[in-house]
């Protein structure tokens, strides 16, 4: 049956994805199954989306509920859950109006026209945003444009202009390129897709105090690092900053499509109506689903769960580094975890997969672990044990 599906799969499917050989059918908690009855420990989730892990009952309940009632009505009208939502978010952020959105990269689109829009209304000539090398921000157009990884943009040239590229954690290079044209800055506090590479401690204030003297925006990309990620709601309140603008997606609904751009309420002011629109952007189902969420996320203890397990797998992690020379670093916070190799990391990958691991590699030499944050620890030993001894076999 597997491979019938993946056969078929591979005739059908744009050839966008590098899979790996298996079919998923199920999943329950942090453990999913394949379409032959194996068992896997999930340390990807989706790629950080899955935080409350699969099928979770409450979040099953909520979504097959408001489907009974209403799924769609478009943004011609009002709807509770998604004001609900949009309350929770406001009350528990820096942000007084919330616009929602299908995807991380919507939100992000939406993030560059607002700070465009900002200025433009008020009678201003800035447009330039500066972004960070090895940000990831998204595959559209615009959001490639503003990605700091040329490979995302193989292809696709002309990109979109009006973006300033400088290195990550570089507040020197930050300082020479936030100029009178700067509009805004946009930064993830913790890159994910570029290596898991965490700011010093007072990088993102000295970014805030720059687009402050300058007149910028800051936009904070929360797509990767919100929701719990990283043992804070927001990965921002680690460092004690507060940006204008801040995108959310992936974890928001625990697997469902969505995306929300958040902002401060003379920042929001911009987009009057008309300005910018979605057809799907927060539906009734998605928002009711998303609610499930962060209510289950916060009122069971499970960003604090997040910490004390994080601090776990680091500490394993790093014993594991001590006695393997191949790992050059372990870097992270919470449950957003990078192990550096010097070798490509693709074979341990494929490796941890016969064993029962779900893990995945970025950046070629990088695996990053981003479980469920609901993940026992006893699951977090067992990997890294099957790591210790794959890399004594190095």
């Amino acid at each position: 049956m597997m491979q019938d599906i993946m056969k078929q799969a591979d005739k059908v499917l744009a050839k966008t994805y590098l899979r790996q050989p298996i079919v998923i059918t199920r999943g329950e908690g942090a453990t999913v199954w394949d379409a032959d009855g194996k068992a896997y420990t999930d340390f990807v989730a989706g790629i950080a989306v899955c935080n409350l892990g699969h099928a979770h009952p409450r979040i099953a309940k909520a979504l097959c509920d408001q489907a009974g009632r209403l799924f769609h009505v478009s943004n011609l009208y009002y709807t509770q859950p998604q004001t609900e939502l949009a309350t929770w978010l406001v009350d528990h952020s820096f942000a007084d109006r919330v616009f929602f959105c299908n995807s991380g990269a919507e939100a992000n689109e939406a993030a560059i026209k607002l700070s465009r829009r900002y200025f433009h209304e008020k009678g201003e000539a800035r447009h330039r945003i500066v972004s960070a090398e090895k940000s990831f921000h998204g595959r559209t157009m615009a959001t490639l444009s503003a990605t700091g990884q040329d490979k995302i943009k193989k292809g696709f040239h002309p990109v979109l202009g009006g973006f300033d590229f400088v290195p990550f954690n570089d507040i020197d290079a930050m300082e020479k390129a936030v100029d009178h044209e700067t509009c805004a800055v946009i930064l993830e506090p913790i890159q994910g897709e570029g290596g898991i590479r965490i700011p010093d401690s007072g990088y993102l204030a000295a970014v805030r105090r720059l687009c402050d003297d300058a007149g910028a925006l800051l936009i904070f990309d929360e797509i990767q690092t919100g929701i719990g990620r990283t043992g804070k709601l927001f990965a921002h309140e680690h460092f004690n900053v507060v940006p204008d603008i801040m995108s959310l997606a992936k974890a928001l609904a625990n697997g469902l499509p969505i995306g929300a751009m958040l902002a401060r309420e003379d920042v929001a002011e911009a987009f009057g109506p008309g300005a910018h629109a979605t057809t799907f952007g927060g539906t009734p189902v998605i928002t009711a689903a998303a609610i499930e969420t962060l209510r289950i996320l916060t009122e069971e203890g499970i960003i604090e769960k997040a910490v004390e397990t994080g601090g776990h797998f680091l500490s394993r992690l790093r014993d594991l580094r001590d006695r393997h020379p191949v790992i050059v670093d372990v870097r992270g916070k919470g449950l957003m975890i990078g192990m550096e190799l010097s070798v490509p990391g693709a074979p341990l990958v494929t490796a941890c997969l016969k064993r029962g691991f779900l893990v995945n590699c970025i950046q070629e030499n990088i695996l990053r672990f981003a479980p469920p944050l609901i993940i026992e620890k006893a699951a977090v030993d067992a990997l890294v044990d099957c790591l210790d001894e794959l890399l004594s076999r190095e």
